[in-house]
């Protein structure tokens, strides 16, 4: 029985990676930058991409690769690979099937973070992206399209804004044009949702959030689903589907096949020359969190609920949005793709606009403000402030940001605790 047909909460704990008699029950952490060779022909070989194994961590080694194999199993997919850090994961994710001149469609509503690497720093590459609302109906989403796009990008669960997407819609789109659909399931983790199963092609994470869980390593994965035909279109995807005389004249498609051959020409080209590798300390830390990952997930999302339902009955807050919140206006979309949990993030905006929400979260005891989330540990951020300061309004109100809004991200703690902290915060602003 393979580790893909078991449950996802057994492939959290025993997945990508089975000791045989007598080797360590936990992954090995090998920490070292080469591996020893007896000939020059057996290195030569692996350089060519005949034989399988290790020569440089900078391309790969095998402690990521276990914990790689692990993230590839929960998702369902067929190759996967670690980066450094998420951004480094969605660079990598989108740069491997596109180059200057160019275009992407994304949904306006992402991660500060991400929203600036295109709108910017990839732009300046040449590569051009058009945002697109994710609520746009099916005419607005397919008129974003041009004849050089080359995929489309968006989130589960949109980090702050908590929009959910329309996987299904987008995959509809993104197929009718001949491109993948690439889906960042951060907050979602596989455990609440598997996009996969609803039409993406390539799905991204930055595991420095719930999957590690617990603020120890910055990390990221790649996902490839193994669906997307690349070879029917060869002349838009020649990179994949032509020699690529940077690496010994290799068609990726044809010696690796539709299973394999995005994962390794993102391996032996990119992480060769860009070099953005997670070290095998942090893929060992990573790989601690995913173990627990079932257990942290329904716990961050039951305590989520309750801050929610909380934050609704206080007339104190002006708003609030949380997908798995009944009413809120993604709930529909949220029991569809996500029926047994969200995420343990919660957007609201508090009385007296983005004073008072800078004041409220500077009387919170319990919960800290960090430029982090999604941790085992409750913390608070204000996006506009923060990590989508460099928006400005016009970019903030399409990326679901308001200066008023709090990103809440629940951890694992007592319920109760955290809506105590929250009350006490709220009475200070009337103190």
């Amino acid at each position: 029985m393979s580790n893909k047909n078991y449950k996802i909460e057994t492939q959290c704990v025993q997945g990508g990676y089975t000791p045989g008699n007598g080797e360590p029950r936990q992954i090995p952490i090998i920490q070292s930058t080469t591996f020893k060779y007896e000939s020059s022909a057996e290195m030569g070989k692996l350089f060519d991409l005949e034989a399988s194994g290790y020569f440089y961590s900078r391309l790969q080694n095998p402690t990521n690769d276990s914990v790689a194999a692990k993230i590839c199993e929960m998702e369902g997919g067929t190759a996967a690979m670690l980066t450094s850090s998420g951004q480094a994961a969605n660079f990598f994710a989108v740069f491997n099937i596109a180059s200057a001149g160019d275009h992407v469609v994304s949904s306006s509503s992402i991660y500060g973070g991400t929203y600036n690497l295109f709108a910017v720093t990839m732009k300046r590459m040449g590569i051009e992206f058009t945002f697109v609302s994710p609520d746009c109906s099916e005419e607005e989403l397919n008129a974003a399209f041009r004849d050089n796009t080359k995929a489309v990008f968006g989130e589960t669960i949109a980090n702050p804004a908590l929009t959910v997407l329309d996987i299904e819609k987008f995959a509809k789109a993104a197929h009718a044009h001949g491109v993948p659909l690439i889906i960042d399931n951060t907050f979602a983790t596989p455990v609440n949702c598997r996009p996969f199963e609803w039409g993406a092609d390539i799905v991204t994470h930055s595991t420095t959030k719930y999957m590690d869980g617990h603020g120890a390593a910055v990390g990221g994965c790649i996902v490839d689903s193994g669906k997307f035909d690349w070879t029917k279109y060869p002349e838009k995807y020649a990179c994949l589907c032509t020699p690529d005389e940077s690496y010994h004249g290799v068609t990726y498609t044809e010696r690796f096949g539709l299973a394999g051959a995005y994962i390794t020409k993102a391996t032996a080209q990119l992480m060769r020359d860009l070099g953005s590798i997670q070290a095998p300390q942090n893929a060992f830390l990573l790989n601690l969190g995913l173990e627990s990952l079932h257990v942290r997930m329904a716990r961050h999302c039951e305590n989520a609920l309750a801050v929610a339902k909380f934050l609704q009955s206080d007339d104190r807050i002006t708003w609030v949005t949380y997908p798995g919140l009944e009413g809120d206006k993604y709930y529909d979309l949220a029991q569809k793709y996500m029926p047994s949990g969200t995420c343990g993030v919660v957007s609201f905006g508090v009385r007296g606009g983005r004073a008072a929400a800078e004041k409220f979260m500077g009387n919170l005891k319990l919960a800290a403000i960090e430029t982090h989330v999604a941790d085992a540990r409750t913390c608070c951020l204000h996006p506009a402030s923060a990590t989508h300061r460099q928006m400005n309004d016009a970019e903030l109100s399409a990326a679901g940001v308001s200066p008023d809004l709090v990103r809440f991200s629940c951890g694992i703690e007592n319920s109760e605790d955290l809506i105590a902290d929250i009350r006490q915060a709220l009475d200070a602003l009337d103190a």
